[in-house]
């Protein structure tokens, strides 16, 4: 099975089709930085792109990626992810990190489709995105920073 996983083609021997995007990542590719979290697509935490969109690679198969292009958070690259990178910084967003790829993931995906969210934007946005330690009122002033920098 081949994979494209932030730009680079790979193959997968033996693998079933079947097998979590997730595990693919973690396990066979040893890309750690997209994390489990609950294995049913409701925290986040495994948040990667495919072809730009935000997915939940706990709940994404193998089989369902076919040519699609994934990125997970070690290959965000642009100006969106930097701007997001830089206000993750610069508002102490992270507390304990553990969903703070997936977090990361959601917003760039949301700032590189709408620049210029409402707050009912990016709570939309956000919304599946689960963080224990509570640091919502960081991570959407973060994004707003974000957007602000997206429109200097």
């Amino acid at each position: 099975m081949k994979l494209t996983v932030n730009g680079q083609e790979r193959v997968l021997e033996g693998v079933d089709p079947d097998m979590p995007l997730l595990w693919a990542i973690r396990d066979l590719l040893g890309l750690k930085g997209t994390k489990f979290g609950c294995g049913k697509a409701l925290c986040g935490a495994c948040t990667v792109h495919l072809d730009g969109q935000p997915v939940r690679s706990c709940q994404t198969f193998l089989a369902d990626v076919g040519d699609g292009k994934v990125t997970t958070i070690e290959a965000i690259s642009g100006p969106v992810a930097e701007a997001v990178k830089s206000a993750w910084i610069k508002n102490n967003v992270p507390q304990c990190g553990y969903c703070q790829s997936g977090q990361i993931m959601s917003a760039v995906a949301l700032l590189g489709s709408n620049p210029k969210p409402s707050r009912d934007d990016v709570n939309s946005a956000m919304s599946g995105n689960i963080c224990r330690c509570g640091t919502y009122p960081r991570i959407r002033a973060a994004i707003a920073d974000a957007s602000k920098h997206l429109g200097q």
